[in-house]
């Protein structure tokens, strides 16, 4: 099942497609003589085989947010830095986005960049909505948590139909975003959320309708991106490709953040 993430779906060991040439050709021929002394020998951790396991993409994983925690903080005290941490962050997610192989060095400054920005517009949204911030961070932590737990569980799975789905409706929520912006900019909606806050339907914001919309959306990449690096264990990934996995992870986590800040800030609004 194809990612809508670009982490994802642009490497093969991730897309369904099998370990790509160069990856294949690592991968060392034994004699049954070396078959055997394999099976007598201890059992081989991810560094040994050099092959990406779960633990290893938790630990990638773990490391990544803990970057972006940390510049976040520095965020927090320099709300001046989001415009340029922005245009920085989008400029290294096209990096590591289209660069053939992972680099941990890239992801991590990703990770520092996203995290000036979302520590920068909290601490804005912080000070206009007292208490908003830590509302998204802990609905952000249930989110993933609960995902988590249901894909490990099995009782949820990416299938082709809800795919395309996500995909269609995940146009559909970009086109209203785009409009939106436009109306804002030109100053047919002079709020700071515009349609979002201005049209309401049965007496509710529409931003929190479609708040609840997009978190849905988030949820199910999400699971597309669990997919992704299940797939990518199984297929015998290199152990370097833990770090697209941790990419791709940072990428959708923080989009669910900041869907849920502004729908929050929508409610206290």
């Amino acid at each position: 099942m194809a990612s809508n993430n670009p982490a994802f779906s642009r490497i093969p060991v991730f897309n369904g497609k099998g370990l790509d040439k160069q990856s294949a050709e690592q991968v060392p021929t034994l004699s049954a003589d070396g078959l055997q002394q394999m099976y007598d020998g201890p059992t081989a951790t991810s560094a040994d085989t050099n092959r990406m396991s779960y633990d290893d993409v938790i630990v990638k994983t773990g490391i990544s947010f803990i970057v972006l925690l940390a510049f976040a903080l520095v965020g927090w005290q320099v709300p001046v830095l989001a415009a340029p941490a922005a245009i920085i962050g989008f400029g290294l997610a096209l990096v590591n986005i289209f660069k053939r192989k992972p680099s941990a060095p890239l992801v991590l400054l990703y990770a520092a960049a996203e995290g000036l920005f979302i520590g920068a517009i909290s601490g804005v949204f912080e000070s206009l909505y007292p208490g908003v911030v830590v509302q998204a961070v802990i609905a952000t932590v249930c989110v993933f948590a609960v995902t988590l737990a249901l894909f490990a569980s099995g009782k949820i799975r990416a299938s082709k139909r809800a795919t395309k789905v996500f995909l269609i409706a995940m146009v559909g929520y970009m086109l209203f975003s785009l409009v939106n912006i436009v109306l804002m900019l030109t100053g047919v909606q002079s709020t700071g959320f515009g349609l979002n806050s201005t049209v309401h339907i049965l007496g509710i914001p529409l931003g929190l309708i479609i708040g609840v919309f997009v978190t849905l959306l988030a949820a199910y990449s999400l699971v597309l991106d669990f997919d992704q690096i299940q797939r990518g264990v199984r297929a015998g990934a290199p152990r370097i490709y833990g770090w697209s996995a941790a990419f791709g992870l940072v990428v959708t986590v923080v989009w669910l953040y900041l869907e849920l800040l502004r729908m929050f800030a929508i409610a206290r609004n």
